[in-house]
């Protein structure tokens, strides 16, 4: 690759068809990019060259960079929708993806003061604490925390134990619909283990949600809180 006149510079030009094989899925995302030296052999230029088509890759968030690790493909983002009825499998099939989960843990926990409060349960009190995995395509897109209060719904860790779905299971004792009374979100770094658990590495940021259902008659059902990888999923609010 040579350039001619005035012609576009050659670290645009490779930055350019590198992104277009970025969009027919040549290069899918995720995948690891070659080193700069495989691409300034390919594109018959010098490795400042590769460097600088890199760099504006990076800044257009087309890609990402691993210390000592190298390249990536930045992943797709997914629309999250947040709404008062949010179902996670309703969402994921919106978007004509696979959606899966996998359980971490199911046991029973006496209730933290600031969670006994949200749940309107007694400090101490017995909750039902579900540790999942929420998967797109095999991609972790989530890590959450479900409380439920255990004496206000008898039977609830059996039916989650015979099932993959939360609504299924609060269908199972009684909870035929419930909302989302509030969501909160902040930001904040992983920990060494939400990384190891969503397959992110400890530099990328979370969004982090605090939520509250409700059943029918507005009595709290679940609090949540729920990480997701900012690379992958971003949350829209709707209505």
């Amino acid at each position: 690759m040579t350039a001619t006149g005035r012609a576009e510079p050659l670290w645009r030009r490779i930055a350019s068809e590198l992104a277009g094989e970025f969009e027919t899925a040549r290069l899918p995302p995720g995948a690891r990019l070659p080193t700069e030296s495989a691409l300034a052999a390919r594109f018959q230029v010098n490795r400042h060259t590769v460097r600088r088509a890199l760099e504006l890759l990076v800044r257009r968030g087309q890609v990402r960079v691993e210390q000592g690790k190298g390249a990536f493909i930045a992943d797709d983002l997914l629309d999250y929708e947040i709404s008062t009825r949010t179902r996670f499998s309703e969402r994921i099939r919106r978007h004509n993806r696979v959606p899966d989960g996998r359980t971490l843990r199911l046991r029973t926990v006496p209730a933290p003061a600031a969670i006994a409060v949200t749940l309107r349960v007694d400090e101490g009190s017995p909750l039902i604490l579900l540790e999942r995995i929420a998967l797109a395509d095999g991609v972790p897109l989530s890590l959450a925390d479900h409380y439920f209060p255990a004496d206000r719904l008898p039977g609830l860790a059996d039916a989650l134990q015979r099932t993959n779905s939360i609504t299924e299971a609060l269908l199972a004792v009684g909870v035929d619909d419930y909302v989302r009374q509030s969501t909160h979100v902040i930001a904040r770094m992983p920990t060494a283990a939400e990384a190891e658990h969503l397959e992110i590495p400890r530099n990328r940021p979370l969004l982090v949600c605090d939520n509250i259902n409700v059943d029918r008659s507005g009595e709290p059902i679940e609090f949540g809180r729920t990480r997701h990888p900012s690379s992958r999923v971003q949350l829209v609010f709707e209505p």
